[in-house]
């Protein structure tokens, strides 16, 4: 095997030296920007690749900073459309930091010491097609100014943000995804009015003592966990006909702050009601499929509040019901419940 080896090679480098090229150059040679790897060469358009990032030959339009100990933004050649700065100590991104990343489309600088005091005001004013901006484990006090009207996805959870107000997200008609989950948000007045196309929004683990204000009407998944609301606002659900997950978990909600028949809307998949003060079971729609109330105060199991009606025709597509840690046991089921549940695989007591 050697020796056939050998001969290959000998065949191969009369052709290879004729072409200028060592085949054996990449078993020595140290990859830099400028040195050719196999049969790429680095790209130097808009700007060589600084030293302490890579920019993979074969992903031109990337540029990885990530996890590199570093407290400064370095700089960017114009072609970088996906850069990656996670994972650092940066601790400003001033005016001039991205003057020449104007095609960014990904702005990855999440995990690192950003303040809000150390964000140039017009920082992101020229990344006209930037999609995904991730802010989140930071050290912000408040949503950055100027942001681009062309983002998609936005994160700036993990943060100390106290409020949002309708100029932070004006004219945002294209985010989708908005994960402020984990700040001290007390009020969001009426910010989220104008984000037309918003299917995510994530607020938990905030300070809240409310539902926030005109609720985009296109919101399919809406998780407020771990906040401080008691109570839900008349016809909550009714201008939300796509809203299809819920999660309230971990607040203050009563039976008086819940407006009858709240839930009783066609298109609810999964309602998560879990830790707050419930003492009875909320009237549901005959299509939900998962319902969490465990740990709240519940005293009665009313079959009622999931089939008005109980026949061969008419029953719930309730999948899972948990009801354990409240003031019910298994022996306050009602008979009937098994034709009125008949869909439910796990119902914990």
């Amino acid at each position: 095997m050697r020796l056939e080896t050998v001969i290959l090679l000998s065949a191969l480098l009369p052709l290879c030296l004729s072409h200028g090229w060592d085949p054996l150059a990449w078993l020595f040679h140290r990859h830099s920007q400028t040195q050719q790897v196999g049969f790429l060469r680095a790209d130097t358009v808009g700007g060589a690749c600084p030293d302490e990032c890579d920019c993979p030959p074969t992903f031109p339009i990337a540029m990885y900073c990530d996890g590199r100990g570093l407290t400064a933004i370095p700089s960017i050649p114009s072609r970088i459309k996906y850069l990656y700065l996670q994972n650092n100590a940066i601790s400003a991104v001033p005016d001039s930091a991205l003057v020449n990343a104007t095609n960014l489309v990904w702005l990855m600088l999440h995990h690192n010491q950003l303040t809000s005091d150390a964000i140039g005001k017009e920082v992101f004013l020229k990344l006209v097609g930037l999609e995904r901006l991730f802010l989140h484990h930071n050290n912000l006090a408040s949503v950055p100014p100027n942001l681009p009207r062309s983002l998609r996805d936005l994160r700036i959870d993990h943060n100390r943000i106290e409020k949002v107000i309708p100029t932070d997200l004006e004219g945002m008609d294209n985010l989708t995804i908005l994960h402020l989950h984990d700040n001290a948000v007390t009020d969001m007045t009426t910010s989220l009015k104008a984000l037309k196309s918003l299917t995510l929004l994530d607020i938990s683990n905030n300070k809240l003592i409310k539902v926030p204000d005109a609720l985009p009407e296109h919101l399919h998944q809406f998780y407020m966990e771990f906040n401080s609301i008691d109570s839900l606002p008349e016809d909550f659900l009714g201008g939300l006909p796509q809203l299809q997950y819920i999660r309230m978990s971990h607040n203050l909600l009563k039976d008086k702050g819940i407006p009858s028949n709240t839930f009783n809307v066609t298109g609810l998949v999964e309602l998560d009601l879990s830790y707050n003060k419930l003492e009875r079971i909320p009237t549901v729609s005959t299509t939900l499929q998962h319902l969490y109330l465990q740990a709240n105060q519940i005293k009665e199991f009313s079959l009622g509040s999931f089939c008005s009606v109980v026949d061969v025709t008419n029953f719930s597509r309730l999948q899972t019901l948990r009801l354990d840690g409240n003031e019910i046991s298994q022996e306050d089921i009602p008979s009937e419940s098994a034709l009125c549940l008949r869909w439910a695989s796990s119902i914990q007591i």
